[in-house]
């Protein structure tokens, strides 16, 4: 019998909640988060989440860091062994994690394992970077005439590979926003360039939300100079689309009009 297989006959009755920060600013958490991290025993968060969260935990509850930040050592292995462990020890176990965990936050993927091995499990909501980000910026996701649909895709999979449903993502008129792209951006402007968008308009919002925003906009054919010029840098999404026209006009998107008119 493994340490886990063990956990079956321990008391109390242990249970998951998988919870939703929001996308940076503490004031866009739910109101159902802030109850579940109140009745929290453990508290197992992320790297991306304001930490005055964690001031809604009752005070005896045990918080624990487990960020994957480069670096950092916290493999989803070592995560999901923590959640079962923990729930069987102490009870409920709130996994805290930014954005929404059912939008590439493995959310799913922690709820199945824990279910493995008896835990209950609930999920909880939060307001997704790709929504928050883009209007933080300005920048409606639709819009009537403009756009009417829009895409949310991974910049990075698994194997470190671009999506393929960007390609044809670029093959619509719809809003795409590209999470945890930012190591993928020249080549996400290469493939607009290839299909022939090379005026397509691009932001980049880094930190979107919180006092630290950051907002880069351009086009695909110098975006790359936008994102080196304003020193942008993760955590950042991006925002492909006409809707782009709508963020306010700042110096730099001045500054890169100049530098590459035609």
């Amino acid at each position: 019998m493994n340490n886990l297989e063990a956990f079956h006959t321990m008391e109390p009755k242990p249970r998951l909640t998988v919870v939703g920060a929001g996308p940076g600013d503490p004031d866009l958490i739910t109101v159902k988060a802030t109850k579940a991290l109140a009745s929290a025993d453990v508290v197992l968060y992320d790297a991306l989440i304001a930490p005055e969260l964690l001031d809604y935990c009752k005070p005896e509850a045990e918080k624990i860091y487990v960020g994957k930040r480069p670096g950092e050592s916290h493999s989803q292995d070592a995560i999901n062994f923590l959640i079962v462990e923990k729930a069987y020890m102490y009870g409920h176990v709130v996994r805290l994690k930014g954005g929404d965990p059912f939008i590439f936050g493995r959310g799913m993927e922690e709820i199945e394992y824990a279910q493995q091995f008896g835990l209950e499990t609930a999920y909880i909501p939060g307001i997704s970077s790709s929504v928050a980000a883009a209007g933080y910026a300005g920048i409606p996701l639709t819009t009537r005439g403009v756009s009417e649909s829009f895409w949310v895709i991974t910049g990075t999979k698994s194997d470190g590979s671009l999506s393929k449903d960007l390609a044809l993502a670029l093959q619509s008129s719809a809003t795409i926003v590209v999470l945890m792209g930012m190591s993928k951006i020249e080549q996400i402007a290469e493939l607009c360039i290839q299909q022939g968008k090379a005026d397509l308009p691009i932001a980049v919002v880094q930190q979107g939300t919180t006092v630290h925003q950051k907002v880069g906009i351009g086009t695909a054919k110098n975006i790359k100079f936008v994102v080196e010029h304003n020193k942008l840098s993760n955590p950042a999404v991006i925002v492909l689309g006409e809707v782009v026209k709508f963020a306010s006009t700042t110096t730099l998107q001045s500054i890169v009009q100049k530098k590459f008119s035609v």
